[in-house]
């Protein structure tokens, strides 16, 4: 029986403050895995795609779709084109509710999707969700 490794949060959120207060919102809910927070798309998608991140087990993706190098959709997009990472799922945190993009985060892939300012309890009922999502992403069996 493999041991289930914990699921990492990568946050992709360029303004201190909110994520700050996601990651407080975040252990409030109860959630203590590790967060990796990265101020730009550039940084995150070189973290994701580096060999170590990409084998190294279950994480899901917090992201900003406002960041100030690139849009989060793109972020989104690159993620679910790859093989290996179009397995983690996506909570995209915007302060936008253009129901087009909103759509095309869906179309993507995007499993939650949170306007900003986030309201405590839906994203703590978010979190909760993805609480289940982090007990059931299953590390793919390497055959």
């Amino acid at each position: 029986m493999p041991h289930q490794q914990p699921v990492t949060i990568i946050m992709i959120e360029d303004d201190e403050g909110h994520a700050r207060l996601i990651e407080k919102n975040i252990r409030r809910a109860g959630v203590c895995n590790e967060i990796r927070t990265f101020a730009n798309g550039t940084a995150a998608l070189e973290h994701l795609f580096s060999d170590g991140v990409r084998t190294s087990g279950p994480f899901l993706v917090l992201l900003d779709l406002n960041l100030p190098d690139m849009n989060g959709v793109d972020i989104l997009a690159k993620l679910k084109s790859d093989e290996t990472l179009r397995r983690a799922p996506v909570v995209v945190l915007t302060t936008t509710d253009d129901q087009r993009e909103v759509q095309r985060c869906y179309d993507l892939g995007a499993n939650v999707y949170i306007t900003k300012p986030v309201e405590y309890e839906s994203f703590s009922q978010a979190i909760r969700q993805l609480g289940l999502f982090l007990s059931v992403i299953q590390v793919p069996e390497t055959l």
